[in-house]
């Protein structure tokens, strides 16, 4: 595991997070925090450091802190969430990682409260300001890294301007799409919120911000595009969230424009989340069918409530979505989560399998948790190269919160646990699969965690 002296240890703000507070008490209550389903890689192993428990041959490294100098002179903001990795060539890639942050929240943003770093953020591309004119701390940050060596050569602030930037999707031509899960909108601040931006990987400073005004306004979380297609899946962070797709005019330039459609089932099924009656069961699948929308810049927000009287499935808080590995020549599929979905609210992962030669798309139920010591609150999500999902859960308040893991089989092991009262975010792999990102919520912190990944044991 990874070592720290004291000194480090200390200054490092880790202490005060891994041994005070309620996260250290939940696990001194209960004993343990997790039920493995699969023995995966095996028993967590407590971290000597009391922050990051791997199982035996694991070990991490902080490669970001918020509140650190950027090479670009401003602040790394806090409060990460979702982030992704672009291929940038040799070895390096870039981490282009989001910072969930609301109005009113510039001490945690990219000038730090600082006077002369907002007057000098004001003066770059931007998209937006609160209603005092102060630019809104919400935004992208990209790090470029080498896994082979370890080492962070940039780190700089990419997007700024926008709010609460949650999560969002790599596309297959090298950028990030940053989703924001807010609707602002007049008289809170001068420009509307609730768009998707991109972000290109090859970026090396601030790029100008353009909503993508046609994949819609709505409390965006994540989104991920089809290689085969172009096709835009997108998931809505509400308790009666639709889960949509966009489908581009012009295959790779989502701002071409294109038209917005809401998923809808071909029985007439038109609740997923099965909190007052089991409407779907698990590893059952229903034909799809897709309902227009329009009006999809919604100013009034009410673009779900629009889409759900004309068909459209609710789900509980869409999360993390991302694109299967068993997507072949013909068919893609994606796996995305619902965090407050099933009996007992502990989350669902659902499996949309793009149809073949005119057939409809396949909605399938993956996955509903019943047992919150297999896996609580699954959030984002990414799929690893040996065919398992990474599943950051998104629990707070005293909850220790777990990486898991889910094989192609639906069964669930632990991977990695955080002992701090905050949420994880943002997994993602390095091209060569050797090195697993991800994010600490506040205190920010990006982490890479390597170790012996051929020693599964899992089927």
């Amino acid at each position: 595991m990874i070592k720290l002296s004291r000194r480090q240890f200390a200054a490092s703000g880790i202490a005060s997070l891994a041994f005070g507070g309620l996260a250290r008490n939940a696990l001194a209550q209960t004993g343990e925090t997790y039920r493995n389903e699969v023995p995966g890689y095996g028993p967590l192993m407590r971290d000597r450091a009391g922050y990051l428990d791997l199982p035996e041959g694991f070990s991490y490294k902080i490669i970001s802190r918020a509140g650190d100098r950027m090479d670009d002179g401003f602040i790394v903001p806090d409060n990460f969430d979702g982030m992704g990795c672009v291929p940038l060539g040799d070895s390096r890639l870039a981490l282009i990682r989001n910072h969930e942050l609301k109005p009113g929240a510039a001490a945690k943003g990219p000038a730090g409260g600082d006077a002369a770093l907002a007057a000098r953020l004001g003066s770059l591309p931007l998209y937006g300001r609160d209603k005092d004119g102060q630019v809104l701390p919400g935004g992208t940050t990209t790090l470029v890294y080498d896994p082979r060596t370890g080492h962070r050569s940039a780190e700089f602030l990419s997007l700024a301007g926008t709010a609460v930037n949650c999560a969002g999707g790599v596309t297959p031509w090298g950028s990030w799409l940053t989703c924001e899960e807010s609707v602002l909108a007049s008289p809170d601040v001068p420009q509307s919120h609730g768009w998707v931006f991109e972000v290109p990987a090859s970026a090396k400073g601030l790029v100008q911000p353009v909503p993508i005004k046609a994949m819609g306004r709505f409390r965006h979380e994540a989104v991920a595009i089809d290689p085969l297609t172009g096709i835009a899946y997108l998931t809505e962070d509400r308790d009666d969230g639709l889960f949509y797709r966009f489908i581009p005019q012009e295959k790779g330039r989502l701002a071409s424009g294109g038209k917005l459609q809401a998923l809808a089932l071909a029985n007439g099924l038109v609740d997923s989340r099965n909190w007052s009656a089991q409407n779907i069961f698990t590893g059952q699948s229903l034909d799809v069918r897709w309902v227009d929308l329009d009006d999809v810049e919604s100013p009034a927000d009410d673009l779900r409530l629009r889409g759900h009287m004309a068909g459209a499935v609710v789900f509980a808080r869409g999360e993390g979505i991302h694109l299967g590995v068993a997507a072949r020549e013909e068919r893609s599929e994606f796996f995305f989560t619902c965090t407050s979905g099933g009996a007992r609210r502990l989350g669902q992962i659902f499996r949309l399998q793009a149809g073949v030669d005119g057939a409809p798309d396949q909605l399938q139920l993956f996955l509903e948790s019943t047992d919150p010591d297999v896996m609580d609150y699954a959030d984002n999500i990414a799929v690893a190269p040996w065919g398992h999902m990474i599943v950051c859960e998104d629990r707070t308040g005293g909850k220790v919160n777990h990486i898991r893991c889910v094989t192609p089989g639906g069964q669930v092991y632990t991977l990695a646990r955080l002992n701090a009262d905050t949420e994880l975010a943002g997994a993602c792999f390095s091209p060569d699969g050797g090195t697993l990102f991800f994010n600490a919520y506040s205190p920010g912190r990006t982490l890479a965690v390597t170790g012996p990944w051929r020693n599964l044991k899992a089927a």
